[in-house]
């Protein structure tokens, strides 16, 4: 059709008066290009002498548009915008560069891990401890409950330490505390809660004296600790109640440490995140920001506390038999609306598991939650109520072998078995390295019968996303950036959020625990490494278990033993007898004889080059004999087991 009608147009001249509906080009064009088409030399020769055509130049540089003229003075402003706002981004304008204060921080705890958070915050004559926290063994250290820091630079510093400062009461940030008191003692500045579970675990300890170091603090008010620090803390959404951050003046500027957060504008109790005065902060200068790096890889907002309940609802909705629920027992607004959708959905409550009962006393005692004591049954009592009025908040979501869920889950149990008209909900992330043992656990659970739930929002986390990085960062605008809390690669992404934020990544350092990080208004430097490690300890005595044990421990568990008992004629450098070779993990029960034989020709070879007076020595002897079997057994089944002989000199 469009052809057809520039068919038209050329061949029709009358078409000029009439334009076409379907092609609203100007037929005066068409005829332009006719006529330029038909001389071509013509117009190209008259082009630059014709008049007509200056005349139309003329015209066309009339017509063009003019450039709009600059005013000066808007251009100032624009230049007066951008130095403020490099005024308002660039936190040097805000430090004092002449100042030769300095600071340093030093992390014994807490990085290339999750857990066992503990930082030293030290001048020339003082020093602070933020947070003392435990951590969790690996699977290799067996016998081992829980792992706490290597106080040994504590030691060599103990007259500067002016005060512990606590964040907030998760068990990876004040779990060493009673182990840290029981050697030494500092005044204890924290919000209640802490102070309040800290203090259960003294009496658990049996040190209740020293509950009289601690000294509760508001938010918002600034306190001063020895003559070096001014400490104020801020309230800060988190995973646990009463979570704060710390705003640690000194005289070479001002650090924020977020401790563990996330920014919730809706948390359960209505108090938001203190971005106000985060920002107040971030107005004055901040020499350095410490900030949680845990969910580092996160690109998603980490979801309101709040956006769980929908989720419960639902599960409570649907439960035809018990709900026996588990989450991390510190999260009391977890557990505090799921009590509250049990009681909507005509359910009693009953807690089973010490850490649950013991949180939920305390923040019941402390009016952090209010709940009706009517609501509450005890363990013996289920056994005579109906399945769909009962609600079981315990302990156990991690798999933990000794934990209420687990027991029950095995049968063990002493109040509960596990049905099949039952509902298990998990509230709760893995702990890495728990995901096998979490796995083993829901096995039990349902080889019993029981249901699982699998809502997908049925837990949120309580650490900040990259977006949420990102605002701090932004808020706080520090010269320096150290991120904190985490694995190596959980920090490494920290520090790309960081550079994308503004800082520059000469003033960002990656710490590991034990390095000492200097930082002065014009310059961060690692000065020294300081002796750091973990300390093993048996929670059914509270004891430490020393570093050879679990070493023992380990080479049994991976290499087996053999013991040696041989009776040696002195005189002659024989044996009297055959000797007794017992080993475990080395060989099969079948091939014991054999391996025995050996043994005694290896004993036998050993004799006949014993060396002048060495027979006198039995501690060299049984030294020289562990080599040699050693050497052999690495030899032939490339293990190193745990040797013990014992040779009797007659």
């Amino acid at each position: 059709m469009e052809e057809e009608n520039q068919g038209n147009k050329e061949t029709n001249p009358q078409s000029d008066s009439k334009p076409n509906e379907n092609n609203r080009r100007p037929n005066s064009n068409t005829n332009r290009n006719n006529n330029s088409n038909a001389k071509p030399n013509a117009n190209a020769a008259n082009k630059g002498t014709n008049p007509n055509n200056a005349n139309k130049n003329k015209n066309r540089s009339r017509n063009r548009r003019q450039p709009t003229p600059t005013d000066e003075n808007l251009k100032t402003f624009v230049g007066k915008n951008q130095e403020a706002h490099k005024q308002r981004l660039n936190p040097h304008y805000k430090l004092d560069l002449n100042s030769k204060a300095k600071i340093r921080i030093t992390p014994l705890g807490g990085l290339g891990e999750i857990g066992g958070n503990i930082t030293v915050f030290e001048t020339e004559n003082e020093a602070i401890l933020v947070d003392i926290g435990m951590s969790f063994p690996d699977e290799d250290m067996h016998g081992v409950d829980i792992l706490v820091p290597d106080f040994t630079y504590l030691r060599e510093i103990k007259h500067k330490i002016k005060a512990v400062i606590i964040t907030h009461a998760h068990e990876d940030h004040i779990g060493a505390m009673p182990y840290l008191y029981k050697e030494m003692q500092f005044p204890i500045y924290a919000t209640p809660l802490p102070l309040a579970m800290i203090g259960n675990k003294f009496d658990e300890h049996h040190i209740k004296e020293c509950r009289k170091y601690f000294n509760p603090v508001v938010k918002r008010e600034v306190y001063d600790i020895g003559e070096d620090f001014k400490v104020e803390w801020m309230h800060m959404t988190h995973s646990i109640l009463d979570s704060s951050s710390l705003a640690i003046t000194t005289e070479a500027g001002t650090i924020i440490h977020t401790g563990d957060f996330k920014i919730d504008h809706t948390p359960v109790d209505g108090y938001t995140a203190d971005l106000h005065r985060l920002a107040h902060y971030g107005e004055k200068g901040v020499l350095c920001l410490l900030s949680d790096s845990t969910n580092s890889y996160n690109t998603i907002p980490t979801p309101s506390e709040l956006s769980v309940a929908p989720a419960l609802d639902r599960v409570f909705a649907k439960a035809e038999g018990r709900v026996l629920l588990s989450t991390f027992s510190s999260n009391i607004h977890r557990v505090f609306q799921a009590i509250q959708y049990g009681v909507k959905y005509g359910r009693k409550v009953c807690v089973i598991g010490r850490s649950m009962e013991r949180n939920i006393e305390i923040a019941m005692q402390y009016d952090y939650i209010k709940l009706p004591k009517s609501i509450f049954v005890e363990p013996d009592q289920i056994a005579n109520m109906n399945d769909k009025e009962i609600l079981i908040v315990t302990t156990g979501s991690q798999g933990e072998p000794s934990s209420a869920l687990f027991r029950m889950s095995i049968g063990e149990h002493r109040h509960v078995k596990i049905k099949p008209t039952d509902l298990i909900v998990l509230s709760s992330r893995a702990i890495p390295g728990n995901e096998g043992s979490i796995s083993g656990m829901l096995n039990h659970l349902q080889r019993a019968g029981a249901k699982v739930a699998s809502e997908r929002d049925i837990h949120v986390s309580g650490h900040a996303s990259m977006e949420e990085q990102k605002l701090m960062l932004r808020l706080v605008n520090p010269k320096f950036f150290l991120p904190v809390h985490g694995e190596y690669n959980h920090v490494m992404k920290h520090k790309e959020t960081g550079i994308m934020c503004g800082v520059p990544e000469r003033n960002i350092m990656l710490m590991t625990d034990g390095d000492q990080i200097e930082v002065a208004p014009k310059y961060m430097r690692k000065v020294k490494t300081v002796k750091t490690g973990k300390t093993y300890i048996d929670n059914q005595n509270n004891h430490q278990i020393e570093d050879d044990i679990i070493l023992d421990r380990q080479k049994l568990a991976s290499d087996g033993i053999v013991m040696l008992v041989a009776q040696v004629d002195g005189k002659h450098c024989k044996m009297q007898a055959k000797p007794k070779v017992t080993t475990f993990g080395i060989v099969a029960d079948k091939q014991d004889k054999a391996f025995a034989k050996e043994m005694e020709d290896i004993l036998e070879n050993f004799l006949l080059h014993v060396k002048d007076g060495q027979i006198e020595n039995p501690r060299a002897l049984e030294n020289d004999l562990r080599q040699i079997v050693r050497k052999h057994i690495f030899r032939k089944m490339k293990k190193y087991p745990l040797i013990v002989p014992h040779v009797l000199i007659s």
